[in-house]
């Protein structure tokens, strides 16, 4: 089976295609290793031609790490690290439509993200992703020192309000509104990739509020430069999903935004969300105190 597994970059900055591998089996060690090399390397990888049960998506996803049960949005009966990510053709509003890192409001953020493509719509529907480590070795280095020392106050109480883009009511999906304090956590602007050591930037439009010790006045010029510097063309890739496909992505160093170019048609896919090992997870925080400090 090692000897089959190919990868092949499919973009400058990011992405990389896996194929001859069945992620539905209980694969080896090795064939795992190789997986998380890949992702780590290439920051997504994407998979065609999988037939995965929510059972087995959660099997694969353990393999990573712990899975993640979403704070604001309901999994399945009977699998809640399962989340159905659906936009029925009503649904003027889609699930992750705006550039952003999944789950960096949380004290420890997710490292990755496995999305399977159960429906997709005829045309349309496809996902970007924005490698930060390119957006980050891009920067001048004043700017870089100087993005070094700061870090960034995260919270979700702003896309998962009553009036929040992700809050919006849909038929295919309960998404809970989170009004009222639900934390906010501060990271550095600046990562440092635990498995790698490549830096990249660490903010996103979605979740970042402003910088740590400073107003959100004062830290909206800062912000909104490095947005737009971080989603420019030469640091994404362009995924076309087809029913079967899977697209896995490190959290840590990748933005995403789901393109909501389908109306009046259906997307139905699934997301499992892998958690940092315990140990690792102690480490990363360890790291973030230090930057802070």
């Amino acid at each position: 089976m090692a000897q089959s597994l190919r990868i092949r970059r499919v973009a400058g900055a990011l992405g990389a295609e896996i194929s001859g591998v069945d992620l539905a089996q209980e694969l080896p060690d090795e064939i795992i290793a190789r997986i998380r090399h890949a992702l780590v390397e290439h920051q997504v990888v994407f998979f065609r031609d999988q037939e995965l049960t929510p059972a087995a998506q959660v099997a694969f996803g353990r393999r990573f790490g712990p899975l993640n049960i979403h704070p604001f949005v309901q999994g399945m009966a009977g699998q809640p690290e399962v989340m159905e990510i659906v936009k029925e053709p009503q649904d003027k509003v889609n699930f992750g439509g705006g550039w952003h890192s999944d789950m960096s409001f949380l004290e420890t953020p997710a490292i990755g993200s496995i999305l399977y493509a159960v429906e997709v719509p005829e045309f349309g529907g496809d996902t970007l992703f924005a490698s930060q480590a390119a957006a980050y070795d891009a920067l001048s280095p004043g700017l870089k020192t100087t993005l070094e020392t700061l870090s960034a106050v995260h919270s979700a109480s702003r896309e998962y309000s009553a009036k929040g883009h992700s809050a919006q009511k849909r038929a295919g999906m309960q998404v809970a509104e989170a009004d009222g304090y639900v934390g906010e956590y501060v990271h550095p602007v600046v990562l440092t990739h635990p498995e790698t050591g490549r830096k990249a930037l660490y903010v996103n439009p979605a979740f970042t509020l402003r910088i740590d010790g400073w107003k959100t006045s004062e830290s909206k010029a800062l912000l909104d430069y490095l947005f737009n510097h971080c989603r420019y063309e030469g640091f994404t890739c362009r995924f076309t999903w087809a029913e079967g496909s899977v697209a896995f992505w490190d959290n840590r160093s990748v933005w995403h935004f789901a393109l909501n170019d389908y109306p009046g048609q259906r997307r139905h896919m699934r997301r499992v969300t892998v958690d940092p090992w315990p140990a690792m997870a102690e480490q990363a925080r360890e790291a973030e105190l230090a930057a802070a400090r």
